[in-house]
């Protein structure tokens, strides 16, 4: 628990279990640096420092990793820096990474991570606070930035809408630079597949996933993540709960609590929980993958 560590010249602490292992920083974000999973490489995303949005505010860098936004997508109140202030407390069985109040949007941002004692397992508790003056709608937003060369997997609904099957059961949400034929892209009806490959233009997509998980494989290890559902709730981007971006650097698996009126002093959290299978053989989605994710 008490172990330092380094990221981009950030100071860092490290939560370890023995088959998972989770770095944070330990003075800015709140963010999760990298992942480690039964020994492997860092499946997590570690950007140049070169990829940074400029706003009124400051530098805002995207850096890696996993972190916090709220939704809808804007500028600037989504790309407020984050490179200093956190404070972090320890817990029994974790962290809890406390952001400073943002500039201009009043939002505070904690991280808490619980970790299993002999699983491969994490709990991300993920919470917004407004400590403005006025009442804010948003949505928390978990981006996890992972490394290119994997594939990712989205289940898709399955059923009829109605009893007689008239109605529409799905609605995807297509973002203006997205190509419907991009060959990274598989829609299936069991699944949606992005194969993470750092050529072509970026492509993201979203939808309202049901089954309340989405996840990447990447150098024979199963990372997914489960995230909380509110089935008849208003989402942002047109209904969207799961959603995905790839471009040249990374892919990210992202989720998404609903739309809120957060009045002053008001809290909203996003619960995640963090898996990891090893020892899976690629096959574009083999028995063993399919056996692990839904079973």
């Amino acid at each position: 628990m008490t172990e330092l560590g380094n990221f981009q010249g950030l100071s860092t602490r490290f939560l370890d279990n023995g088959l998972l292992r989770l770095e944070v920083l330990a003075d800015a974000g709140p963010r999760i640096a990298r992942l480690f999973a039964f020994g492997s490489p860092n499946l997590l995303a570690e950007l140049p420092l070169d990829q940074k949005l400029a706003s009124q505010y400051g530098d805002f860098y995207f850096r890696g990793g996993h972190r916090l936004w709220h939704s809808p997508e804007a500028i600037p109140r989504t790309y407020i820096p984050d490179n200093a202030g956190l404070t972090v407390d320890d817990l029994p069985d974790g962290l809890r990474l406390n952001g400073p109040t943002e500039p201009g949007t009043g939002i505070a941002k904690t991280i808490e991570i619980h970790l299993a004692e002999k699983r491969a397992t994490a709990t991300v508790v993920q919470t917004l606070r407004n400590d403005g003056l006025w009442a804010v709608e948003l949505a928390p937003w978990a981006l996890t930035m992972l490394r290119l060369g994997g594939t990712a997997i989205f289940p898709q609904p399955v059923g009829n809408a109605d009893p007689h099957g008239l109605l529409n059961n799905r609605i995807l949400s297509i973002w203006p630079y997205t190509r419907i034929n991009d060959p990274r892209l598989a829609l299936r009806d069991d699944f949606i597949l992005i194969r993470a490959n750092p050529s072509l233009p970026p492509v993201k997509i979203g939808y309202y996933n049901p089954h309340g998980w989405s996840a990447y494989w990447l150098d024979g290890v199963l990372f997914r993540k489960t995230f909380d559902l509110h089935p008849g709730a208003t989402y942002p981007d047109n209904g969207c709960n799961t959603e995905t971006y790839c471009n040249h650097l990374f892919i990210e698996l992202e989720s998404l609590g609903p739309l809120t009126r957060l009045a002053p002093g008001q809290s909203v959290t996003l619960t995640e929980t963090w898996e990891a299978f090893a020892s899976l053989e690629q096959d574009f989605l083999p028995e063993a993958i399919r056996q692990q994710i839904l079973g």
